[in-house]
């Protein structure tokens, strides 16, 4: 018999996503709270989709086809996916399945009206809702038209739209499948969505709801505005009802039609206060029921209200945990540290692990609770300041959250615990580049016991040593000597920014004064790559097998070519030196260039192209003779001012200062990175043995466990697979998030804005780190391997941290979405003279490849030409 294709929805639980898709499982789940309406009706399985499937056979061969197509090829894309559709609608339903379903009418009520949905398999989960991108059909009249839409449901997995989301997805078309959920349809007075979170602001405690008159469709369609009231504490904190001119009603024979709304109806409200606060109070109930936050289809059937829907919200950023009830404010370290990916759970465990301040994990990034801090007046202040100077972004988002009543609460001392306040140092040190000599030195012979010491220790071993190891790096890292150097050169930064603007109305001055600066181990990095390129460029057979290279094994091929050796060599000699680098180094779980040296030939082709033999030491030299003209200028000027002899003393000091220490403001990030390819090194070892083992598929499968898990699992080789596949999914839906510059525990992203009214109308406002101005096309770069630039380019990204310094040579200018003064990309800017904005919000959407735009270093905004 047929009918084990069908389940009642009172039949249906969470456990039967793969029978009966996301829709109908949510469905089934939700047709089980007390109090809950859920239109009566029944799922057609993926069982009978499959068998519909298997009776074309010419659908394999078009998902192979399908699946071999550019995501970004809409017109392939199109074209398929329309024909596998005609192939799915045109596929009779066979007899006993159509029985089946026509039986299943008839206990429901033959004649009555359906509502006949889709449910995919990958629909409606925690990680992807896939919110429209099949079809539902409303007001289905008859038997006859309930198959005839039934077979659209199944064809509808192949929507263009749906097609996109899951190759975007990582889904493979051939592992979902189609059920076909069957209500009774409801005539609604009202209909629209409930947001148990506002999906704006991302505040758990505050819920949304939309609302229009007649069947939701009209607002799911944008046909109409919908009434809008926000919920808190079970009060309307906020309301907008909208001017409702049409809605979306059904016909009598089936279908539906757009109505128009009477006059005097059309700014009344779609539903009361009272109902509105009702209806929360319902979704909370669903919400806590299935343990997140939940996007809701709602009706008002009479005065009551029916569900028709509830899935996750996936856009959501996820909350830190931390067991208690209390207001917090969290700080992203991302955003200082400039990486915004997703990092894995190795990576995430790795950096907690080496950091010198506590850090709570969520959505992939780890954030920094600064509640006690912002508690207390004391340290509050040098918080702010701080912060304030890197990225005024964030001290603007944090005395947002400090102007609301009682969210932070006040206490007479912040007490120990979060991170340095970053107040000025108190014991100034002798400006002596013998003490950057003697910190650059410990660094290195600390890195060389590492490796001297890892060598001989494998297994349970290894993570003991590790343990102690991290102590060590955070030793180093913490060093008072090192900590005293590096707010030394950004104190005197600031002094002679704040100083030469006040005494010499000279913006920025900083940022020429501390150009080709000593011990820079970034600025050196990048122009250590034109001398690679020297190497390269008297041999043309290296230079088209370079324009070729497609794998990581090019390095053994180069010495089979006349120059090759040459060529191999430098390559080499670059790694040694920075292979340990990488973009998003601090994720010890991305390729590193030493793993991955196919990364650089780009760049190295780039700078084969664009320069001339010598151009690193013509660069550095440049910088150094336009800091010192400068530095000539200033005095001078100083000079003639009243009492100019103590100001021109004052700021020689401060020069001094500055270009003796700011250089090593880049050393740690190295150092740390140094010791985390040592440490990943050995962990990879581990991984090798696992794999030999049999215990993990693949050596990368450690990057989804945690540090103590894996030392768990080396302990006893022994693997939780599905915990492993939940991680990789997780992952993959924390990648599409955006993390907040500020985080509270009600859950709302805090961006904060810059206030300003001193900047062109349409301009790009951001921070201004490097001075200058400079127009050219903007190169729109989200991955370093792909850049492709020319002379006079300017580099649009979302971040830079120290990897993407090797760029900076070809490039006229710099716009990023995050950064700060001090962050690595502004100091290398300023080290090379690139005109540089930063925290630019959205600028590698607002401006597009190709346009030309003018930056405005000095001001801190761009303009877009063209």
């Amino acid at each position: 018999m047929a009918e084990h294709y069908l389940r009642d929805l009172q039949e249906i639980d969470e456990t039967q996503v793969a029978v009966v898709g996301g829709k109908g499982a949510h469905l089934g789940r939700l047709s089980r709270i007390e109090g809950v309406r859920v239109p009566a009706g029944f799922c057609v399985t993926t069982d009978a989709f499959r068998r519909i499937m298997a009776q074309a056979p010419s659908i394999d061969d078009l998902l192979d086809r399908l699946s071999r197509v550019d995501p970004d090829d809409r017109e392939a894309v199109r074209t398929l996916s329309a024909q596998i559709r005609r192939t799915v609608e045109g596929i009779a339903i066979p007899g006993d399945l159509a029985a089946a379903i026509t039986g299943a009418l008839a206990r429901h009520g033959e004649q009555a009206a359906y509502a006949v949905r889709s449910s995919a398999t990958a629909e409606d989960l925690p990680t992807a809702s896939f919110a429209g991108q099949q079809d539902t059909y409303l007001n289905v009249v008859g038997p006859a038209a309930v198959l005839q839409h039934v077979s659209r449901c199944w064809a509808s997995l192949f929507t263009e739209r749906a097609v996109t989301y899951r190759r975007r997805s990582g889904i493979d078309h051939r592992t979902v499948h189609m059920a076909v959920v069957v209500q009774q349809m409801v005539f609604p007075q009202a209909a629209g969505i409930l947001f148990t979170a506002d999906p704006v602001t991302g505040n758990r405690k505050v819920a949304t709801v939309d609302a229009g008159f007649g069947l939701g469709e009209a607002l799911v369609s944008g046909l109409v505005n919908p009434d809008v009231f926000k919920v808190r504490d079970g009060e309307v904190v906020d309301k907008t009802i909208a001017a409702k001119q049409r809605a979306v009603q059904a016909l009598p024979a089936g279908g539906t039609q757009e109505v128009a709304i009477d006059a005097q109806r059309q700014e009344q409200p779609a539903l009361t206060d009272e109902q509105v606060v009702r209806l929360v109070r319902l979704g909370r109930r669903i919400e806590t029921h299935f343990g997140r936050p939940q996007d809701i289809e709602w009706c008002l059937d009479g005065d009551d209200f029916q569900i028709v829907q509830s899935r996750p919200i996936t856009t959501l950023f996820p909350i830190p945990e931390t067991g208690d009830q209390e207001n917090h404010v969290y700080v992203s370290v991302g955003h200082q540290q400039m990486m915004t990916d997703a990092m894995k759970p190795l990576g995430l465990s790795m950096w907690q692990l080496t950091a010198m301040a506590p850090m709570l994990e969520a959505g992939g990034r780890l954030f920094v609770d600064v509640t006690r801090r912002l508690a207390s007046p004391a340290s509050r202040a040098g918080l702010l300041d701080l912060v304030g100077r890197g990225d005024p972004l964030v001290r603007d988002a944090l005395e947002t959250v400090l102007d609301r009543d009682d969210f932070v609460p006040s206490l007479p001392d912040a007490g120990p615990g979060g991170p340095p306040s970053g107040g000025r140092t108190s014991a100034p040190i002798e400006t002596d580049p013998a003490i950057v000599t003697e910190l650059i030195e410990r660094s290195q012979a600390s890195v060389a016991a590492l490796e001297r010491e890892i060598r001989t220790k494998t297994g349970p071993a290894l993570f003991d040593f590790l343990l102690e190891a991290f102590e060590e790096h955070k030793r180093v890292l913490g060093d008072p000597l090192s900590m005293q150097v590096i707010m030394a050169g950004m104190e005197a930064t600031w002094w002679l920014n704040d100083k030469l603007q006040e005494w010499l109305g000279e913006k920025n001055a900083a940022d020429t004064l501390t150009l080709s600066a000593p011990d820079n181990i970034t600025s050196e990095m990048g122009l250590a790559l034109l001398d690679v390129a020297d190497a390269i460029r008297p041999h043309p057979e290296v230079v088209a097998f370079l324009e070729g290279v497609e794998d990581d094994g090019f390095l053994d091929e180069l010495v089979k070519l006349p120059g090759g050796t040459e060529a191999r060599d430098a390559i080499e000699a670059y790694l040694d030196r920075y292979g340990m680098r990488c973009v998003a180094e601090i994720d010890i779980t991305r390729p590193r260039w030493r793993e991955r040296p196919s990364t650089l030939v780009p760049v190295i082709l780039d700078n084969v192209r664009h320069f001339e033999p010598g151009a690193a030491g013509r660069r550095f030299e440049e910088g150094r003779q336009k800091a010192l003209k400068q530095e000539q200028d200033v005095l001078a000027r100083l000079r003639a001012l009243p009492d100019g002899e103590r100001k021109a003393d004052e700021t020689k000091r401060m020069i001094d200062r500055v270009r003796t220490f700011i250089g090593y403001r880049e050393y740690p990030k190295y150092g740390i990175v140094s010791r985390y390819f040592v440490y990943k090194q050995a962990l990879m070892a581990e991984a090798e043995r696992l794999v030999h083992a049999g215990v993990l598929p693949e050596k990368e499968d450690i990057f989804y466990l945690t540090f103590q898990e894996l030392h768990d699992v080396v302990r006893s080789n022994q693997v939780d697979d599905r915990l492993v596949r939940q991680r990789k999914d997780a992952f993959r839906s924390y990648q599409a998030l955006t993390p907040p510059r500020v985080l509270t525990s009600d859950g709302e992203a805090v961006t904060g804005a810059y206030r300003r009214d001193d900047v062109p109308d349409g301009a790009l406002v951001g921070l201004p780190v490097s001075a200058g101005t400079v127009e050219g096309r903007a190169r729109v770069i989200l991955d370093m391997a792909e850049a492709d630039l020319q002379a006079g380019d300017i580099l649009v990204t979302t971040y830079t941290d120290p990897s993407w310094s090797p760029l900076f040579v070809s490039v006229a200018g710099l716009v990023t979405e995050v950064g700060g003064l001090m962050t690595h990309g502004a100091v290398i800017a300023r080290e090379y003279g690139l005109p540089a904005v930063v925290g630019v919000e959205q600028a590698t959407r607002l401006i597009r490849d190709g346009q030309r735009i003018r930056v405005h270093g000095t001001d801190g905004y761009v303009e877009i030409l063209s």
